[in-house]
């Protein structure tokens, strides 16, 4: 009453504002319906828009809306990155393959252009301890550059640690470009990166968020990890610069990782996605002498290829990888990953496998870094169980490695978890490996990583409680868009 009488006009003011947020409501589920995305996505993202009034649409603007079709990089510049950057296809090489793995090829090439790479060494890395004074070693002895990309870089021990040796590599007349992601990193304080610029390294965030932008760029994170050095030396794989790989915290013991040092033909393709991002990131492109590769230093059978994935590909490159590989096993598909929230597609892909005979295995933490997160994972557990699937949980540490093995050749590691969230909104980098040694390798850590899980059985699962049950069936209706 005492607001009508201030403002004579409120109630109509009220009513037409009312009207246009029915009407803005109505108009984003059109546009949702409309984009014809997956089925399950699009009724979570509606029931959020009509269960959440205002907050709903705030969430959507912000997290629902699709980069497909933007470009990353101009065509000109993308037109002179690949003149630099002629892959050979090893046409040749595909027929010493199987069936299975020659259909994986070509599909990639589809995906993200004719390449294969012969001449390979790779090591695996475990723990955290073990691939940081690795790579501290391989920075030690740079000589022109070093690109590296993390979606986190802590300002901790580790992180410290490896700054402070970028900074003298720096001051040395090497060339070092850094590329972070700002939300993941969002705790690198300002004072950190003055002195890396000021000691001459360039280095700058990935879709730097503020207030003006937030609506346009929170939802999409650089996930990836690659590191560059002179060429000759790549770095791939799931574990970012932080004491939790090293030291762990004090929540848990060192996590359990999987990451990759390849020397070899391979490495041209981590530097090929690097200098797309940094592009994309600076506007630069990099066409320095430095961008040279050198033959590989040895031979072995590991055949690979590198994918990227990302929001702005037309297709969701990795998944349909996963989805492909999965349906051509015959024997076994291991899975390894911290989350697992599997599309439609990909959750009836394992499920067939296991129903038809192949040892599927999904191996995940008892205790994941996030609560949301392990309650999504926890509602696909059964379905997973009744048809087959083996399912257990880590349970020394949170297992953060995320790597497929199929039958007795493909393996795929890399930055991508088992989940909507890097199949659909994060830039992601994977290795693809071809070899049988190498899988067979993969398949022995498995195993051992086997020894210190408990494997869930149906009865021990529905003795859970009702109210996580509840909460699992609940934070399963927006895992979609988590």
């Amino acid at each position: 009453m005492i607001i009508a009488e201030l403002f004579p006009y409120a109630n109509l003011l009220y009513d037409i504002l009312t009207v246009l947020y029915v009407l803005s409501v109505i108009a984003v589920i059109g546009v949702v319906l409309g984009e014809n995305r997956n089925p399950v996505k699009s009724i979570a993202w509606v029931l959020v828009l009509m269960l959440l009034p205002v907050v709903g649409l705030a969430i959507y603007l912000i997290f629902g809306r699709s980069l497909k079709g933007m470009r990353l990089i101009s065509r000109s510049d993308l037109r002179e990155l690949r003149n630099m950057n002629d892959f050979d296809d090893h046409a040749e090489l595909k027929q010493s393959l199987s069936e299975s793995s020659r259909q994986i090829v070509s599909l990639v090439n589809k995906l993200v252009g004719s390449h294969l790479f012969i001449g390979n060494d790779i090591d695996i890395f475990t723990t955290g301890q073990e691939k940081y004074e690795s790579l501290l070693a391989d920075i030690e002895q740079a000589r022109d550059y070093i690109h590296l990309q993390y979606f986190i870089i802590e300002n901790d021990e580790v992180g410290q640690r490896m700054i402070d040796l970028l900074m003298d590599k720096a001051q040395q007349g090497v060339q070092v470009r850094v590329l972070y992601d700002y939300v993941g990193s969002f705790y690198f304080k300002p004072r950190v990166l003055k002195r890396m610029r000021r000691a001459g390294i360039e280095v700058h965030p990935f879709l730097e968020v503020s207030l003006a932008n937030v609506a346009f760029r929170i939802n999409w994170r650089n996930h990836r990890k690659i590191v560059v050095i002179d060429g000759k030396i790549g770095y791939v794989g799931g574990m970012n610069i932080a004491n939790r790989y090293v030291n762990g915290d004090k929540h848990w013991s060192p996590w359990r990782d999987t990451h990759l040092r390849i020397s070899g033909e391979a490495v041209a393709a981590l530097q090929y996605s690097f200098a797309i991002d940094w592009n994309f990131t600076t506007r630069k492109l990099l066409t320095s002498p430095t961008m040279h590769y050198d033959e590989p230093l040895v031979k072995t059978d590991y055949v690979v290829q590198m994918m990227s994935s990302g929001p702005t590909n037309r297709w969701n490159n990795i998944s349909f990888v996963f989805f492909k590989a999965i349906t051509l096993a015959r024997s076994r598909v291991y899975v390894q990953t911290p989350y697992f929230l599997p599309s439609d597609a990909l959750l009836k892909a394992l499920q067939s496998a296991a129903l038809a005979g192949v040892d599927v295995r999904i191996m995940i933490p008892r205790r994941p870094d996030s609560l949301m997160l392990r309650l999504a994972t926890g509602s696909y557990i059964k379905e997973c169980m009744q048809s087959g699937i083996k399912v257990y949980f880590y349970e020394p540490t949170v297992m953060h490695a995320k790597v497929v093995i199929v039958d007795d050749e493909f393996v795929t590691t890399g930055s991508t978890n088992f989940d909507f969230r890097s199949f659909e909104h994060n830039f992601e980098f994977n290795a693809l490996i071809y070899s049988k040694e190498f899988n067979l390798k993969m398949r022995d850590i498995f195993e051992a990583d086997i020894q210190q899980c408990t494997r869930l059985s149906m009865g021990t699962w529905k003795k859970r409680p009702v109210v996580q049950k509840a909460m699992e069936s609940l934070v399963r209706l927006i895992s979609p868009i988590l």
